[in-house]
């Protein structure tokens, strides 16, 4: 596994290694040694698997406040997307930065979000999965959303073809009050 840093402190791109041969591929998604080797302690509780019809659909920005804040591992099952994450840690240096690649089931990377920080994705192709694997389960209560249009993200799209209400009302960024803190240890 080859582990990449970002840029924002705690967000990492994951890069799994595939085994290919004339039959496809293997790959191990998840592996806690491996990841424990790299310097990353997690305890993941859940794994989720979202489906999006549309090509150019948003999803996001979504967090869970403490205490239910998630850090996420987040890759494509199928088609492709574009993973964005947004710094929400009040006092962080780059505090409403963002950081966005693309994953897609072709490339088989991975994005590791830390709690703290905004999380969404636009689809590049009809009918793609994401799937991820988080450190706590959802909270109803716990549940936000900042506007995918108001942290100078660069979608790539002009308008999406599908958003939910909860994402298209969401507060703006630079109304949002974080419930975030950066803490550097």
């Amino acid at each position: 596994m080859n582990v990449r840093e970002t840029g924002l402190s705690g967000l990492k791109v994951i890069e799994p290694r595939r085994h290919a041969d004339e039959r496809g591929f293997f790959s191990e998604s998840w592996n806690r040694k491996s990841l424990l080797d790299a310097g990353i302690h997690l305890d993941f509780v859940q794994d989720n698997h979202s489906f999006t019809l549309n090509k150019d659909a948003i999803r996001g920005l979504h967090y869970q406040a403490p205490p239910f804040g998630q850090t996420k591992l987040v890759r494509c099952g199928r088609g492709s997307l574009f993973d964005v994450a947004v710094d929400a840690r009040r006092g962080s240096p780059t505090y409403g930065n963002w950081f966005g690649i693309e994953l897609s089931f072709d490339n088989g990377l991975q994005l590791l979000v830390p709690e703290g920080f905004l999380h969404g994705f636009v689809t590049r192709e009809p009918e793609t999965e994401i799937v991820y694997k988080v450190t706590n389960t959802f909270n109803a209560a716990s549940d936000g959303a900042v506007r995918w249009d108001s942290c100078g993200i660069n979608w790539g799209i002009k308008a999406p073809t599908a958003i939910s209400e909860k994402d298209a009302n969401a507060v703006a960024f630079d109304a949002f009050e974080s419930p975030f803190e950066w803490n550097p240890a």
